[in-house]
């Protein structure tokens, strides 16, 4: 019984001596990757005044590419879609023109 006594004492005094806790190991700090800029006019595309709705279907790749991107940017599919129409308009004006020419020759 000694003897279980003796090795419960030297453990006791192992841990109440202790081990130096080695030193936490810290990531470098990184700064955060640069914004791209798209990214930050989608940010600040305002959508509080679009009050019309578009019901629109898409296959389940780009839907869940489009949640991922929201989870990881979290940029709301809403401004999402609405910037990238309008983004779409802008960079493609021969579009614009196309509804222009079908408005002006409508028989009315």
């Amino acid at each position: 019984m000694s003897e279980i006594k003796s090795l419960a004492d030297q453990l006791r005094s192992k841990i109440a001596g202790g081990s130096p806790n080695p030193p936490a190991i810290r990531p470098a700090a990184r700064e955060p990757p640069a914004v791209p800029a798209i990214l930050e006019q989608m940010r600040m595309f305002n959508t509080a005044l679009h009050k019309n709705m578009v019901h629109v279907r898409f296959d389940a790749k780009t839907v869940k590419a489009m949640n991922n991107f929201k989870l990881a940017t979290g940029v709301d599919l809403n401004r999402f879609i609405a910037f990238s129409v309008r983004h779409f308009f802008d960079t493609h004006p021969e579009l614009t023109d196309i509804i222009k020419d079908y408005i002006q020759n409508l028989d009315l």
